[in-house]
């Protein structure tokens, strides 16, 4: 399943999930700090929203980019902003709260 085949801004944690762990997707958390040291999904990179619009240029643009927060809100913000400059960019649904079911590789358990 490609998640990136249509239109669509956002992707469930499944899909995700899937995607970064093939590689076809770079999965970027918007929360603060204090946030992420509390749980966070391994392999994601760190990028606090209120730095996105300051370092967007840092982020790749050969491959498409996913953001995720606590419960979406905050990565929805950061999707618009790097969809507005031209970034390929997508919002995991339900953030943090969604990906409860991932397994510490950042796999969904089924």
């Amino acid at each position: 399943m490609n998640p990136f085949r249509n239109r669509r801004h956002s992707l469930d944690p499944e899909e995700a999930a899937e995607a970064m762990n093939a590689g076809r997707l770079v999965l970027y958390d918007v929360r603060e700090g204090r946030e992420r040291a509390q749980r966070f999904v391994p392999g994601s990179r760190h990028l606090p929203l209120g730095q996105v619009k300051a370092r967007l240029h840092e982020l790749p643009r050969d491959t498409p980019l996913a953001f995720i927060c606590e419960t979406g809100r905050r990565s929805a913000l950061a999707t618009a902003t790097a969809r507005q400059r031209g970034y390929d960019a997508r919002n995991v649904k339900g953030g943090m709260t969604a990906w409860t079911g991932a397994d510490d590789a950042g796999r969904m358990r089924g």
